[in-house]
């Protein structure tokens, strides 16, 4: 009986040991848990699903991405600028090389490209007294808008008026921008035009309009009353 009774103290003993090891034990592990479970950060780190990026690092990503992008447009922007060049180029050969056979000159000789610009807007606009739209234009006119758009010189309106504030230059001196005039009915001076090269000059006629003529030609060269220079022409 006390054999019995000695037996029942040892297991009684033994099973409050082994539940106290087994709290024991449980409580480690649920501290061991909190402990792994904890996320710490530090300075300059970013974590994100899949890796760690580093936010100096991003940083400087960004600001390649946009020195790239800056780069792309500055690029573009030259590469439009080198079209609008090559466009302009192209339209100039086209002005130089369509004057170059009306004046029988050499394409290098018309290098006054706003002056080609200026007499090309206007060619073929057919004349009228008094006018000076795109729809009619007289000679005075015509010479008016030409020196002051090609030259910035302004003159008067009518060809006697231009006739009488020009300085006289003889047939030789005669260089691009300046005044040739004619007698063409019943006037002093009656008719104007400008001078290009070559013996030709720019003019609007009754006959044909905006057009370029030869001062040799059988009609102008008896009705040539002279030769005027604007003070500042070119």
């Amino acid at each position: 009986m006390q054999l019995k009774s000695f037996t029942i103290c040892v297991l009684t003993i033994l099973v409050f040991a082994s539940c106290r090891s087994t709290r024991t034990l449980s409580t480690k592990d649920n501290s061991t848990a909190k402990v792994s479970g904890k996320r710490q950060f530090l300075d300059q780190i970013e974590v994100t699903p899949g890796g760690v990026v580093n936010s100096n690092h991003k940083t400087n990503t960004a600001n390649s991405k946009s020195k790239t992008a800056n780069t792309d447009q500055k690029s573009g922007n030259r590469q439009a600028e080198g079209v609008l060049s090559n466009m302009s180029l192209e339209k100039a050969n086209m002005l130089q090389l369509k004057y170059a056979v009306l004046t029988d000159a050499l394409v290098e000789k018309l290098n006054n490209i706003p002056l080609l610009e200026v007499i090309d807007r206007w060619w073929g606009t057919k004349y009228c007294l008094g006018g000076k739209t795109d729809n009619c234009i007289d000679c005075s006119a015509f010479t008016q808008i030409i020196m002051r758009d090609v030259y910035r010189i302004m003159v008067p309106r009518t060809s006697q008026e231009q006739f009488n504030t020009a300085e006289k230059i003889e047939l030789e001196d005669l260089r691009e921008g300046d005044l040739v005039f004619f007698n063409t009915g019943g006037k002093e001076v009656s008719h104007v035009g400008v001078y290009l090269l070559n013996n030709k000059f720019v003019h609007a006629a009754t006959s044909g309009g905006v057009m370029i003529s030869d001062l040799n030609d059988k009609y102008w060269q008896p009705r040539f009353r002279g030769a005027g220079r604007v003070i500042g022409s070119k």
